[in-house]
């Protein structure tokens, strides 16, 4: 096995140009572990029965809740360093009355343990066939692509736009909208179940034809 990973475009000024961004590997998430499994492997790892090994994990997270309600770090060896983070819950300055009643609980930071960080040794990378995130199409771009399809097929789809466009859901639905509202797509379909035509003067489209469904 091996992480998958896909690259993505670091943040940059709009003055830069696209193709001289640096990107960076992002790891994608390939499923998740849960605690049924995680009881089974160290059951067969070891003479503790499973119902074992959940009651001394289940203590473990009481015991350490505890600790980090203190204050305190935790430190579980071989795994990592546990402690609480805080967080205003308003702009607070020096002169700000109660200031010990505008924090609040962040989150829980974590910092691996040396060993942990070893068992890591020699991990493999593979890029992932699928992306899951957007390419970053100029408004133009976009049109060329949908006359390219309009030449071929009558109606579109949400997600034959997001294949043409190689866009998320969310940002092929954003641009959607946007080319119903500029008048160059209309929706001859279900409100909840799109349809889309390209409006005369559009995509190839003659501008003395009629908008039907």
């Amino acid at each position: 096995m091996a992480i998958l990973y896909d690259w993505y475009e670091n943040p940059g000024t709009n003055e830069e140009a696209p193709e001289e961004r640096g990107l960076h590997p992002r790891p994608l998430l390939n499923g998740k572990v849960t605690m049924r499994q995680l009881y089974n492997r160290v059951h067969a790892r070891s003479s503790l029965t499973v119902g074992d090994v959940m009651n001394a994990i289940d203590c473990l997270t009481q015991i350490c809740g505890e600790e980090l309600r203190d204050g305190h770090e935790v430190h579980i060896e071989g795994l990592g360093y546990f402690a609480p983070t805080l967080e205003a819950t308003q702009k607070v300055t020096r002169s700000t009355p109660n200031k010990h009643l505008k924090l609040r609980l962040k989150s829980i930071s974590f910092r691996p343990d040396v060993r942990l960080k070893q068992a890591m040794t020699g991990v493999s990378a593979i890029r992932s066939k699928y992306t899951r995130h957007s390419q970053k199409l100029s408004e133009v771009e976009i049109d060329m692509k949908l006359k390219e399809y309009f030449a071929d097929h009558d109606v579109l789809i949400r997600s034959d736009f997001q294949a043409l466009c190689g866009m998320a859901r969310t940002t092929a639905n954003v641009h959607l909208k946007r080319l119903q509202q500029e008048g160059k797509l209309k929706n001859v379909g279900k409100p909840t179940q799109p349809i889309y035509r390209a409006m005369p003067g559009y995509y190839g489209v003659s501008r003395d034809a009629k908008a039907g469904r």
